[in-house]
Formats: C-alpha cells, sequence, structure tokens
C-alpha cells in the first residue's frame, strides 16, 4: 500500500508537471492588452511632452491623453487562454503583428519611425489650424531647366495657374495635372515681394511634366516646438498630439477641465484616419478616467460594437471636427457620436 501510494503521488506530480510545462509552452500568438495612456499636455520622466519655448502657452485643467495597445508576444498556452477568455485583450496570430521576414527588433523601428513621423504631422495640421501655413521653397535651379532665369533659391511658390499651394506635393500635381509642354503661370514671393513667371513644362525620358526645380517645405512659426515621448510607437497618436499643441497655444482650455482620449492618426492637412486596437484603448481609456473618447470615422463601427460603458465615442474626420466635438463638450452641446446619422 506504502509502494502504491508512493506511485500514485509521483504519478500525479508528473501528470502535473507535463499539464505546466503544455500551458507554459510559447504558441503561434501576440495577446493584445490596454497600454498606457498619456496625458500630451502633461509630463513624461518629468519632463514636458509638448515643450513650446519663444512664446506665451497656456495651462489647461483637464486632460487629453493618447492610448495605447500594449502588445505581449512570446506568450505560453495559458496565457492565450486567459487572453481569449478575458473581456479587454485579445489574442492574434503573432504574424498578424510580426509579419514573416520581419524581427520584433525591425517591427519595433519601423513602429518609432511612424511615431516620429506622426508627430511631424501632428505639429504641421496644429500649425496649419492656427494660422501658420506651409511654405514650398525652391531649394534648386535645376541647370538647363524650364526655370533657370525665372525662379531663384528661396523663392516661395504660392501658387499655380491661381490655384493657392501649400505643400510640395500639391505643387507636384498641379505641375503634372497638365500634359508636357504646357505653359503654367508660377506665383512666388521673392524677398517678401509677389511675383508670376511664364513657366514652360518639360519632360525627360517619358517622364511626367516638370519645370526644372527641386523644392522643400517650411512653417515658419516664431517659436520653438519639440514633442518628447519615448516608448511610444506607431502613428496613431497624431490627432491627440495636435489637440495638444493647439490647446498649450490658444489661450481657450480645449478640454473644458475635462479628462479626454483619443487616437487617430493625422496628416499634413489635418485629416484624421484610422488606428488599430480599438477595443483596448477604450478599455485604457476609461481606467485613466476619460468622460468622452475621440474616434476616427473609419473606427466607428468597430468602437460601438466595442462600447465601454459611460464613455461616448465621439466621431470624427479631421481636426476641424475634433475641434468642434471638443466644443461641443465645453457648452454642453450634443456632438456627433459613433452610430448617429
Amino acid at each position: 500500500m506504502r509502494r502504491r501510494g508512493v506511485t500514485v503521488i509521483l504519478g500525479a506530480l508528473l501528470t502535473a508537471l507535463l499539464a505546466y510545462a503544455v500551458l507554459a509552452a510559447p504558441v503561434p500568438y501576440v495577446v493584445l492588452g490596454p497600454g498606457p495612456t498619456v496625458d500630451t499636455l502633461g509630463t513624461d520622466d518629468g519632463e514636458d511632452v509638448i515643450q513650446i519655448t519663444g512664446t506665451d502657452t497656456s495651462t489647461s485643467a483637464g486632460q487629453l491623453r493618447l492610448t495605447t495597445v500594449g502588445v505581449r508576444p512570446n506568450v505560453g498556452l495559458r496565457e492565450a487562454i486567459a487572453g481569449w477568455l478575458s473581456d479587454s485583450e485579445a489574442v492574434v496570430p503573432y504574424e498578424v503583428i510580426y509579419p514573416p521576414g520581419q524581427t520584433q527588433e525591425e517591427v519595433e523601428e519601423r513602429n518609432a519611425e511612424d511615431f516620429a513621423a506622426s508627430q511631424t504631422s501632428a505639429e504641421t495640421a496644429a500649425l496649419r489650424q492656427l494660422g501658420y501655413p506651409v511654405q514650398v521653397l525652391v531649394r534648386a535651379v535645376t541647370p538647363d531647366g524650364a526655370s533657370v532665369g525665372l525662379l531663384d533659391v528661396d523663392d516661395v511658390i504660392t501658387s499655380v495657374d491661381g490655384t493657392p499651394v501649400s505643400s510640395a506635393t500639391q505643387l507636384t500635381e498641379l505641375i503634372r495635372a497638365e500634359p508636357e509642354g504646357s505653359t503654367l503661370t508660377i506665383g512666388y514671393t521673392r524677398d517678401g515681394q509677389s511675383a508670376t513667371a511664364e513657366i514652360t513644362t518639360r519632360a525627360s525620358d517619358g517622364g511626367p511634366p516638370r519645370i526644372g526645380i527641386e523644392i522643400t517645405e517650411e512653417q515658419p512659426r516664431p517659436f520653438e516646438l519639440t514633442i518628447d515621448l519615448d516608448e511610444i510607437g506607431g502613428p496613431s497618436a497624431g490627432l491627440m498630439f495636435a489637440l495638444g499643441i493647439i490647446d498649450k497655444l490658444e489661450p481657450e482650455d480645449l478640454t473644458g477641465g475635462k479628462i479626454i482620449a483619443g487616437t487617430g492618426t493625422i496628416d499634413n492637412e489635418g485629416n484624421v484616419g484610422a488606428i488599430g486596437g480599438i477595443p483596448q484603448k477604450l478599455v485604457g481609456a476609461k481606467e485613466a478616467g476619460a468622460v468622452a473618447f475621440l474616434v476616427p470615422q473609419a473606427n466607428c463601427a468597430e468602437a460601438v460594437a466595442n462600447a465601454v460603458p459611460d464613455l461616448p465615442l465621439l466621431r470624427v474626420a479631421t481636426l476641424d471636427e475634433a475641434l468642434d466635438a471638443l466644443a461641443r463638450l465645453r457648452t454642453g452641446e450634443k456632438p456627433t457620436l459613433c452610430g448617429s446619422d
């Protein structure tokens, strides 16, 4: 009996160890959960997230919190099962987050690059909103090109055939919209003086029409602006950065003293784009005390399907719409919600 009892105990221990090994074994899945939220009007590691020097800035009684998704790779079966059963986590195939042929380090590096680009676009969109337009400058004139003797380095291109130019991309599109050999009226300023030049487009080697200049963009303003935030990747913080910049440079408190969370990419023109991880971001926002959540219009259906109690979902497609939504919250008006007509 004693030997049989020992055998039973050893068998039970072996079974338990095997079960533990199976549950701990890695599986080809990634667990997504609510990540940290950051107040773009606040500080990170003791430093302002948005740093502005050379001009007056305002303070806010509320918060504008960007939201993130926490990613746990290299999980075991036990963690995957817990994620499947969780209301706040999601389990997705490993290759959804880390595509085949890319290491975790490469994906994280790309996310860091996207995050930096989102900061630049947020800055551009916010400053446009505040009346600091993007200027398209001539960086170089191509020797023997169509603009020799007509345009100079540092000229600011302002229009093409009367259409105002607000970005380098738009200038290129306006030039290429007409066939080679077209004569375009190019508006520009030089040393503060406005002028125009008649320039006939050329093309070489079957390429698109050109006017023979290299261009760059600048957005002059009488202050310095820096966004200082590490350990976050991807482009989805763009909208909240743009709102944070505007809040700091405008006297009015955009938050109305409330905690507002949100997400969304933003381009230089202020268009808000779709992102991933809406379910996890909504949970993170609620845990951070948010009373409303700014949702990109393209993500509204997913947001409604994963709605969190007492967290209104404010639908926005542009920076203008986001500012309008915040204004309505401040005045007690009803903003446009996801799921409404």
